[in-house]
């Protein structure tokens, strides 16, 4: 319906995102992966490491075996057999260094690759038109977006690659070792209260009961864990970007003497880092009750379930520490679970971000295209119009006098109203950023549109990149110098090649001078202002009107903003009202500080 608002919409993007189950999360990162440029290549290291875990487990297997002859040696006190047992021991030793490092090599391939991937396509959806700032609107799930995309994502790599080459390796090690764990206790007949009674292959059933109380015991132990690690992450986030937030204000804070209260709110947010903290000590600390337990008990625990082979004469001490060996094994190949209990934990918190975050993104596009929205459409031919717009904003809705507008190729329209008419939201709304509301946009045929806000955007690098924007090395030296004089900022012209964060480097008005220097150099045909021509000072307001006069005769320039004395570039105005009474119900607010939405 037409009165679905962002805020609905905002919270019904965040639930979605909440109610993914384990399954859904799998197949968005299967999609992510099969569509990815590097899924061959995983493909392939995947495969490497399978076989080389094979060759390892045939290697531990032989290993294993040699125990037996080695130990009868010392029992016999058999020097010569001894130290030929050792010679055997190198070569064995050597083969499985190499399989070792072999392994390590391709798990560090497979986590870079598996990251690379992973941040690529979030990139990608994150820089799809508008998406960016779509989520930042969308409520807590647009928070932070650099955490999720850099740290999480690594993070997920690095546990995804642990998790699944260790269960990879402990599987096939369990198969490997379960036959010759039965060998050596199968036949084996206890003696019990007068009554005699076998258990076939009876130490492969007590590796799996013993490991697998454990692991059951270690799961209802951890699991509180999960959400106590999301929690973590996201107060983390909240300190971090309360910390950027006030070092990218710090002139204003400190001009203002507001040192007190920001460390009060820093301190504020690290107490909230600290509880979650303390939360998940407690129970990291229930469930090393019950891991290290349990690793206490297996120190003796593979002897105590071959004793009673050994002690019967069934087998030789050297087969004792053979079976002990393939016990253990086994059991750790069982208690893989347990032993990891901690990283799944935080595994499935990292993978619930990631996935969540992902599928935000994806949902602002079905947000943004419900019905209630303003309808954008390219006419046939070069020229704009505007029927019926009406904007919803939280404090009412903003619209223009005349129903129907348009606008021609050339013409040059000043767009004004009274103090707090939704200038800057109408601005918005025309370049598709602000898509609530009503009525129709129909955009000039073949034609962009620039549009140009108030505070223009310097991404941090080489200047000339910066005069370029958004299309690097397409112009040289002497059109940059050119651009520069025009605008009144030669003497930047010598550092072209400099790298800076220039918007730190320059004032509020160099950095509006540097936007119309990049209009002067890409020479847009349409062009749409937003409150900044008023508010530069005299000398470099004529500069830029200069450039629009002059440089760019043939473009059609849509100042929005107060009227211009004595000035005859624009030709015709159009007047921005308010309605008197704001909507029942209305969208969460585009200009939302990200601190308001995190608070």
């Amino acid at each position: 319906m037409a009165n679905v608002t962002a805020e609905n919409g905002s919270a019904s993007l965040q639930a979605g995102t909440q109610d993914e189950g384990l399954w859904t999360q799998l197949m968005t990162m299967r999609r992510i992966y099969l569509a990815s440029p590097v899924f061959k290549t995983l493909l392939a290291i995947a495969i490497g490491s399978f076989l080389v875990v094979v060759a390892t487990a045939l290697g531990q297997i032989v290993l294993n075996q040699w125990y037996k002859p080695f130990y009868d040696a010392i029992e016999r006190r058999d020097t010569d057999a001894f130290f030929h047992q050792l010679t055997i021991f190198a070569g064995i030793a050597g083969v499985l260094l190499l399989f070792n490092v072999s392994q390590q090599w391709l798990n560090q391939m497979f986590r870079l690759k598996l990251r690379e991937a992973l941040t690529r396509d979030l990139i990608t959806e994150w820089m799809r038109p508008r998406r960016a700032f779509r989520l930042a609107n969308a409520g807590a799930i647009g928070v932070n977006p650099d955490q999720r995309m850099q740290e999480d994502a690594g993070h997920l790599a690095d546990l995804t690659t642990d998790l699944a080459f260790g269960l990879l390796q402990s599987t096939i090690l369990l198969f490997s070792f379960v036959g010759v764990l039965w060998s050596l206790s199968d036949g084996f007949v206890f003696h019990l209260g007068g009554r005699s009674f076998d258990i076939p292959g009876y130490m492969v059933w007590a590796a799996i009961i013993y490991a697998g109380s454990a692991s059951w015991l270690s799961w209802l132990v951890g699991r509180p864990l999960i959400s106590l690690n999301s929690e973590r992450y996201n107060r983390e986030a909240a300190l971090r970007f309360t910390m950027m937030r006030v070092n990218e204000h710090i002139d204003s804070i400190t001009l203002a003497g507001g040192e007190g209260s920001e460390r009060q709110r820093l301190e504020n947010d690290l107490g909230s880092v600290l509880t979650a903290m303390r939360n998940i000590f407690r129970a990291q600390i229930n469930l090393a009750w019950v891991v290290d337990g349990y690793g206490w008990v297996t120190v003796v625990a593979p002897i105590l379930v071959a004793a009673p082979v050994y002690f019967a004469g069934h087998i030789t001490f050297g087969g004792l520490m053979m079976a002990v060996g393939a016990f253990n094994q086994v059991h750790t190949s069982l208690r893989w679970f347990i032993a990891n209990i901690g990283a799944i934990t935080d595994w499935r918190a990292t993978l619930h971000r990631i996935t969540s975050f992902r599928s935000a993104l994806v949902g602002t596009d079905a947000l943004n295209d419900a019905e209630g929205r303003i309808e954008f459409a390219l006419n046939d031919s070069n020229r704009m119009t505007i029927d019926e717009l009406e904007v919803v904003s939280p404090s009412g809705n903003t619209r223009l006098a005349d129903s129907h507008v348009e606008i021609m190729p050339g013409e040059r329209i000043v767009v004004s109203g009274d103090p707090g008419t939704g200038k800057t939201l109408l601005f918005r709304a025309l370049a598709g950023l602000w898509p609530w509301g009503s009525g129709r946009v129909g955009l000039p045929k073949d034609e962009p549109v620039t549009f140009l806000p108030r505070t223009p955007y310097l991404p941090p690098g080489k200047l000339r990149d910066v005069l370029s924007y958004p299309q690097p090395d397409i112009f040289n030296d002497n059109q940059l110098t050119e651009a520069l004089s025009r605008v009144g900022l030669q003497r930047l012209a010598p550092q072209l090649d400099t790298e800076a964060r220039w918007d730190r480097q320059l004032s509020d008005e160099d950095e509006r001078l540097l936007a119309f220097a990049r209009l002067l150099l890409h020479k847009p045909r349409w062009v749409f202002i937003d409150e900044v021509l008023e508010s530069m000072e005299p000398p470099a307001q004529r500069r830029a009107l200069s450039i629009l006069q002059k440089d760019l005769q043939g473009s059609t320039i849509v100042s929005i903003g107060r009227p211009l004395p004595d000035h005859s570039l624009f030709t015709r105005g159009l007047q921005l009202v308010r309605l008197a009474s704001p909507p029942k119900r209305h969208p969460a607010r585009a200009d939302r500080k990200l601190e308001e939405t995190k608070a």
